[in-house]
């Protein structure tokens, strides 16, 4: 059986982003007044049924020298008809060391693709690509796969604005243009434990045990005429260090094309993370 702690460990941070009450200054829409936490709710409405977007992050963490870095990236992301994510970091810098070249990851349902120069290097790949499929692993890395894709799952819209939708005192802020789309900001707080009661069971731990020192969460969020976020800040702080994230989301339903990397191109995970993979 092939193993896969070191790609896991490589691209862990493909969800380091990865997620009622009263407020006040009415906003607009559709000729309705709606309390800013109204809106916010139909905000979490809105963005459960939307199955395809495209994000734009940048998440800084600060928190000593081995614990401060930032993370840059792109993410094209599909629920339906199949779970499918491209993920692009184009920065990946903790503890003061960089990955080289960023990382590439690309998951489809039950297969992963890396392209991590470092970790190639690390187990002198032939080729620009790894591949895993949850068939080819023991019962100990497939816990670890489907980790992964629980964490590719947690940087989706709806599970954020459900998290966003418990502050209790959300306010409408004024409008700005974001992306040359006319929106509404929303500024508030929420609890971190009592947003995460919001998720489903299968996202609440990870997000959990990305988010726990942190006890209240700082958000900002800018939606559109349809209620949709087209940007989301979140901030928090912790004993130890802080927490800065900022997405930016377009293409909403729009079609996604992610496809698997060329087969020539591709190499499959060693049988031991030691060894050289076979190429094939």
């Amino acid at each position: 059986m092939r193993r896969i702690t070191l790609a896991i460990a490589a691209t862990g941070a493909v969800a380091a982003l990865a997620l009622t009450g009263c407020g006040s200054s009415p906003a607009q829409l559709g000729g309705v007044e709606l309390a800013a936490a109204e809106v916010v709710q139909q905000s979490a409405q809105k963005a459960e049924a939307v199955t395809s977007y495209t994000v734009d992050a940048v998440v800084d963490v600060t928190g000593g020298e081995q614990r401060s870095g930032r993370i840059q990236g792109t993410m094209r992301y599909q629920s339906r008809p199949r779970l499918a994510a491209d993920l692009t970091l184009n920065t990946v810098n903790f503890g003061g060391r960089d990955v080289p070249g960023g990382a590439h990851v690309i998951l489809l349902e039950d297969t992963v693709y890396v392209n991590v120069d470092a970790l190639n290097k690390a187990l002198g790949a032939t080729k620009p690509w790894l591949k895993a499929s949850l068939s080819d692993l023991d019962a100990e890395d497939q816990k670890q796969a489907r980790e992964m894709a629980d964490r590719v799952r947690q940087f989706d819209l709806a599970g954020t604005v459900q998290m966003i939708s418990t502050s209790k005192d959300v306010q409408a802020v004024g409008t700005e243009t974001v992306g040359g789309v006319e929106t509404t900001h929303y500024s508030g707080t929420f609890p971190v434990e009592t947003a995460l009661a919001q998720l489903d069971p299968d996202k609440r731990d990870r997000a959990r045990e990305e988010l726990a020192e942190i006890e209240n969460m700082r958000f900002d969020m800018w939606a559109d005429a349809q209620n949709l976020p087209r940007k989301i800040t979140l901030s928090g702080e912790a004993d130890e260090g802080s927490f800065n994230a900022t997405m930016l989301f377009t293409g909403f339903n729009e079609p996604v094309e992610i496809n698997a990397p060329p087969a020539d191109q591709v190499g499959e995970l060693p049988e031991r993370t030691g060894d050289a993979p076979t190429g094939d």
